[in-house]
């Protein structure tokens, strides 16, 4: 809609923005604008009788009259055809002379006059159990249009959007319900990051692209050298081979669990169409096995398996027609509301009285109006309305097969869409003049010159369409052909493809290893140096080099890989053993340390931090405000004010029917108020009641575009006043008290809500009483134009008043979406001149918009009586407001990234404590300008402690032109509120965050418009949804509740993280120890290049002696559950990365050289001798039991399974060394003089260390020594 209107009358929108250019010689012929080419008048009988004679006007363009249908036919009880009223032919005089009729029955925006509202007994068809209808009995005849002229102009609109693919990509043209001759991609959704050709060379180049696999691998390979070879080869190459089958097995398995969570969905069974001549067969197909052309039949909250163009759509309502205690004692009224000559009477509704109403009502009921959620596919809440074709709606399902859909390529964009579709003639039939024989002629005669007579075309738009993953709402039965599958639906390529996440933790270990191997080289090369590089043992001083980097190669683990992916995984089994948090599922296990660094949380709202259920809080009235217990008063007003058996309109007397009249003033003051403001809410909405059948009782719900509309229509049954039929002509209200009719009231003209206007207007015309009509002086109509809308409009649309202001602020603080609701009553004769003075408006083809807006604004939206407020709150998640406040106390930024409107995403800020209380909310909507965007910026760099909510528009701008600028301002920010953004925009922001801080970045979601943005970030986090598990599969974790994040993040992450930093310093520890004594031991034998500990000592020392006790570490922890919730500032410190920091990293170093220059080079000189198998005895023993001894010192909670390893582990070594008899000295083993050299050589070793721990301890405590006092 453009913004430069309000209100776009119904009848007056087109299906596309282009349906208006006058330039299109394909949409107007030209002498069909002259206005003096036929008369203004137009037959109003053909809507009130069957068969009538219509007559068109000559100012009706062709495009127009895609929406007309010709008669239809249908049996009558003796088995003859007999004509059927022509209920379509409602919509084709809606849309005459491109708005020169207004319909009074239009309740709906855009495109929903645009189609026929069928007949329920037409468009119901009989399956192959039933007669088959005659051939040609449901015959169409409908202008054509030219298919490829129209297909052309929408390519090339395509083209100026920036469709880079539109210039190479035709548009395909798809038979329904037949066999397609173009291949098109499998209907199957994929998660999967690898397949079984890439598996091996993506894992491997991942694998291989840290250094130390490198490093390992060159120095397996320098084994196959004899000068070089050291020991056995195996002792090498296995440890490697061991690491690199462990990683891949992992990946393996995820990627395994992925494919079967794909199958699940895969899997997941829909009913299908077969067309087999004029039998129609329903059979269960996979959704893998869709393919382009099946014909989907779909109910009521089933999710689309794919893109699809809907065919026809029948009611599942039990209570379809009006039920006919609503028209008993209607009452009649004398006269129309516009003569003949004020124009055309078709814009008001037929208030005659005749006993054809309550058919012609039926008649248009939303048979064919199916309702569909997005949120899965774009974030917004509100419905969308999606109409069947004109073409298919009427046809038998046999019919079917005869269409033809012509659709533009596949496109990422959601909210766009252009095709066509034909009817082509049926089956085994070749006469060229068939059509024009059997086929019924429009009224008049009217056939273009020019068109097709063999095939009957209609346009297609976005609004005939609904995308994979979208959840059919309303309660109908609708039939879809599919028109894209797989990678080709707007899901899939909205969806960024899954990238191979690499946790923080990963990347610090590799460089550091870097450094560990750099000092390698410089040991290395030093030793050598200090014989003068003078041949040793008849080798070179360059191969003495390589061999002793070959014998310090243990200084960098090979095992740290393989403990660290072990560790992970058991982190992940903590996780999903959770008995607070149930359900939760790790679906990458390669980055749970990461849960512990988060810096960024990018959640989604709807679905996320809502629960996208609305309810009305708060009323105010003026002078009164209503809330809570508070409600059961309004309830009793309203009993009051609708008792009786008479009809009620906003001029009868509160209190009169329940004969109260009498009660004092002030009490019927607000009574009155209480229930104008009511009924004002009962009436002004485009809320439809639909009733099934739930256990054998009738139950009632509520279909809408927006759940806020049945938010307040819910409530209004709740306080007394039902909403019990709506149709596009009347609405009638009962009292739930009661159960009788109380209110009437007949529709004139909707002014439907949009995102440029913010309100949405009603005029209706209230029914009276018979006995209120025949006294003197009331025949005048009772007509009320009502409104609603956001406050920002509002407050200058309504009277002067002092109070609006303060309780609209007031009620925004609380995280309420306000209303304000103001009526005004019409004479007959203001709205006829309004009626005139619009209609005229309507028909300029310049400045239309402006001049319907201006019209509207004249005539009626001024001085509207103020009738109250309300707020509606969006239901939040479970404890969410809590769980953002720990994780703004944990030093987490929160953005929330909405595909919804500005207004919610800023009510739900509020309301979830996204935003402080009377923190400043700088807005950045509908920025175009970059003057405009740079002085945004300029102010945001002045005020970093605001919080700043912005548009998808304007963060398309910024994007473009001030990328570095903005983002650099925004991650300053305390929070960041951004709607209207499209999946992919999301996942930039992401990439943005990432790249711009090079900080962790969580992204929290629950919708298929979230998975891009979930594989962009560093740790994707997905909520099982209402609506599907899409975002669930595609993240890396995958949680039921948003406030399970918190013990996520706090608990497990946190744990997670300080754990794999202890880990990995203890391995690279053993590696450096072992090392240095082999450094002593070579200086001792003048620099000869010789092993100390050879072959199984090297192994078993790595594996059997220290990998149990060193690994149990991952089960300590510093402090309890309680106190890492209490204080979240602990997970604060974990992003400053001190637990695996250089500092930590070089105090381990001087660490592990203290201790293996004590442990060789006293036992050599304890021993006297700097080799032997006795030397190797007591440095190698004492070298596995000082290894216990620091894990020992290392544990802050003590764990059993702890206890258990470094016992099992130390009875293991004692038990093992009679077998070590290659290697030492059994006979010495067993004497007092090896024990006491082992124990004085571990306390030089151990004790020192321990008290420099104790004291600094002392001297300054960590944080979680004085959280636990």
């Amino acid at each position: 809609m453009n913004s430069s209107h309000d209100y776009l009358h119904p009848s007056q929108q087109s299906d596309h923005p282009g349906d208006y250019s006058g330039s299109d010689d394909d949409d107007l012929d030209l002498e069909e604008l002259d206005p003096n080419a036929a008369p203004q008048q137009f037959s109003r009988a053909s809507r009130d009788y069957p068969g009538r004679e219509r007559n068109y006007g000559a100012g009706i363009a062709l495009r127009n009259l895609r929406v007309g249908v010709g008669n239809r036919w249908r049996r009558s009880p003796s088995g003859q055809r007999e004509p059927e009223e022509d209920t379509a032919a409602l919509l084709q005089e809606d849309r005459a002379e491109e708005g020169m009729r207004r319909s009074h029955g239009s309740s709906r925006n855009l495109t929903e006059d645009d189609a026929p509202l069928l007949d329920r007994r037409a468009s119901t068809r009989l399956f192959k159990d039933d007669e088959p209808m005659q051939k040609g009995s449901s015959r169409l005849r409908l202008p054509s249009f030219r298919g490829p002229s129209f297909l052309q102009n929408a390519s090339n609109r395509l083209r100026r959007s920036g469709n880079k693919d539109d210039g190479v990509k035709p548009p395909r043209e798809v038979l329904v319900g037949q066999y397609q001759s173009t291949k098109y991609p499998p209907n199957v959704v994929s998660n999967a990051k690898y397949t079984p050709w890439s598996f091996l060379p993506r894992t491997l180049y991942n694998e291989f692209s840290f250094f130390f696999n490198i490093y390992f691998l060159l120095v397996a390979l320098s084994q196959i050298i004899p000068v070089l070879r050291i020991g056995y080869m195996s002792s090498y190459i296995a440890p490697l081979a061991f690491v690199v089958s462990i990683s891949l097995g992992k990946e393996a398995l995820d990627d395994i669990g992925r494919r079967r969570r794909d199958a699940e969905a895969n899997s997941e069974e829909f009913t299908v169409l077969s067309l087999d001549r004029a039998n129609v067969l329903e059979m269960t197909k996979k959704s893998r096995d869709l393919k382009v052309g099946d014909i989907l039949k779909v109910r009521k909250n089933q999710r689309l398996p794919a893109d699809v163009v809907i065919l026809q759509s029948l009611s599942n309502d039990t209570n379809a027609e009006r039920p006919s205690s609503f028209d008993e004692d209607a009452p009649e009224v004398s006269a129309d509301l516009l003569d003949s000559d004020q124009g055309p009477s078709d814009n008001v509704a037929d208030v005659s009285g005749n006993a054809n109403s309550s058919d012609t009502t039926h008649a248009v009921s939303s048979a064919s109006d199916t309702f569909i959620r997005t949120d899965q596919l774009d974030g917004e809440t509100d419905w969308k309305l999606r109409l069947p074709s004109v073409l298919s709606q009427s046809l038998p399902l046999s019919e079917f097969s005869r269409l033809e859909v012509t659709a533009s390529p596949p496109d990422q964009r959601v909210n766009e869409f252009v095709g066509t579709i034909e009817l082509g003639p049926p089956t085994g039939f070749y006469d060229a003049h068939y059509n024009k024989a059997t086929t019924p002629q429009p009224p008049g005669g009217l056939t273009p010159s020019g068109e097709n007579d063999n095939a009957n075309s209609a346009p297609l738009t976005i609004d005939n369409t609904a995308w994979a993953n979208t959840v059919l709402a309303s309660n109908t039965v609708t039939y879809a052909a599919i028109i894209y599958t797989g990678s080709q639906t707007r899901a899939a390529l909205s969806t960024s493809p899954s990238r191979s996440k690499v946790g923080l933790l990963e990347y610090e270990i590799n460089n550091l290893t870097k450094i560990l191997c750099a000092l390698t080289l410089t040991l290395s090369v030093v030793l050598v140096a200090l014989e003068g590089f003078e041949p040793t043992n008849d080798k070179v001083w360059y191969v003495a080099i390589m061999i002793y980097l070959i014998l310090f190669s243990t200084i960098i683990p090979m095992s740290l890989r393989v403990n660290l992916d072990m560790a992970k995984s058991v982190y992940g089994r903590f996780i999903e053993r959770d008995k607070d948090i149930p359900g939760t599922v790790v679906r990458t296990s390669t980055i749970p340390e990461d849960l512990g660094r988060i810096e960024y949380l990018l959640s989604d709202k709807t679905g996320t931090l809502t629960q996208n259920e609305m309810e009305l809080k708060k009323i105010h009235v003026g002078t009164v405000s209503y809330a809570n217990e508070a409600m059961d008063e309004v309830g009793s007003f309203i009993r009051q004010g609708f008792a009786g058996n008479s009809l009620t309109t906003p001029s009868t007397v509160f209190g009169i029917q329940s004969g109260q009249g009498a009660a004092p003033r002030t009490r019927r003051e607000i009574g009155s108020r209480v229930r104008d403001i009511i009924l004002a809410l009962a009436v002004c909405h485009n809320v439809t009641p639909t009733t099934e059948e739930e256990d054998g009782r009738k139950v009632t719900t509520y279909q809408a575009s927006s759940p806020d509309e049945i938010a307040i229509v819910r409530y209004t049954e709740e306080v007394g006043l039902k909403v019990a039929y709506r149709d596009r002509q009347s609405i009638v209200l009962e009292s739930t008290d009661s159960k009788q009719v109380v209110v009437r009231v007949r529709i004139l003209d909707i002014f439907p809500f949009t995102s440029d206007s913010k309100r949405m207007g009603i005029i209706v015309q209230f029914q009276q009483d018979e006995n209120d009509l025949e006294t003197p002086g009331k025949n005048e109509p009772e007509i009320w134009f009502y409104q609603k809308g956001a406050d920002t409009v509002m407050s200058s649309i309504v009277a002067a008043n002092d109070w609006l202001d303060e309780e609209t602020a007031n009620m925004a603080r609380e995280g309420l979406r306000t209303l304000v609701v103001g009526r005004k009553r019409l004479s007959l004769s203001q709205y006829q001149e309004f009626s005139t003075k619009f209609k005229q408006a309507s028909m300029s083809f310049q400045g239309r918009d402006a001049g319907m807006a201006k019209v509207v604004t004249d005539y009626l939206e001024r001085d509207l009586e103020l009738l109250g407020v309300t707020g509606v709150e969006d239901r939040l998640q479970r404890d969410v407001k809590s769980s953002l406040e720990l994780m703004r106390n944990a030093g987490v930024k929160i953005w929330m990234l909405t595909g919804d409107k500005v207004e919610t995403a800023r009510c739900v800020a509020i309301s979830a404590k996204l935003v402080s209380r009377g923190q400043y909310i700088h807005t950045v909507s509908r920025v175009t300008d970059k003057s405009v965007a740079q002085e945004a910026l300029d102010f945001l760099r002045n005020k970093t402690d605001c919080c700043l909510l912005i548009d998808g528009e304007s963060l398309n701008l910024m994007l473009g032109h001030f990328r570095t600028a903005f983002i650099s301002v925004a991650v300053l920010l305390p929070a960041v509120v951004a709607c209207r953004c499209s999946p992919t925009q999301k996942a930039e922001i992401a990439n943005l965050i990432r790249q711009h801080t090079k900080k962790r970045v969580c992204c929290i979601g629950d919708g298929g418009n979230d998975v891009s943005m979930i594989q962009a970030a560093d740790v994707g986090i997905g909520i099982v949804g209402k609506e599907g598990r899409q975002a669930s599969l595609a993240a890396d974790f995958s949680i039921t509740q948003f406030h399970h994040l918190t013990k996520l993040l706090v608990w497990h992450g946190r744990n997670s993280y300080k754990r794999s930093a202890k880990l990995a310093q203890f391995i690279m520890h053993r590696g450096l120890i072992i090392s240095v004594c082999q450094t002593m031991y070579s200086i001792a034998g003048h620099f000869d290049p010789k092993g100390l500990f050879i072959n199984w000592l090297m192994i078993g020392y790595a594996t059997v002696y220290t990998n149990a006790p060193v690994f149990s570490l991952v089960f300590d922890r510093d402090v309890d559950e309680r106190l890492a919730n209490l204080y979240p500032e602990l997970y604060k410190e974990l992003k400053t990365g001190k637990s695996l920091s250089y500092r930590s990293f070089f105090s381990w170093v001087l660490i592990s050289v203290y201790q293996g220059a004590v442990i060789q080079g006293l036992s050599q000189v304890l021993l006297q001798t700097i080799t032997g198998p006795r030397l190797i005895s007591v440095s190698f023993t004492a070298l596995v039991l000082n290894e216990l001894g620091m894990v020992a010192i290392a544990i802050t909670t003590w764990h059993p399974m702890m206890i258990f390893c470094l016992v099992g582990t130390l009875l293991l070594y004692i038990g093992s060394i009679p077998f070590l008899g290659d290697y030492f000295n059994l006979r010495y083993v067993i004497t007092v003089d090896w024990l006491w050299r082992v124990v004085a050589v571990l306390a030089v070793s151990l004790v020192p260390v321990w008290a420099v721990k104790l004291i600094r301890q002392s001297w300054s405590p960590p944080s979680y020594r004085k959280v636990r006092g």
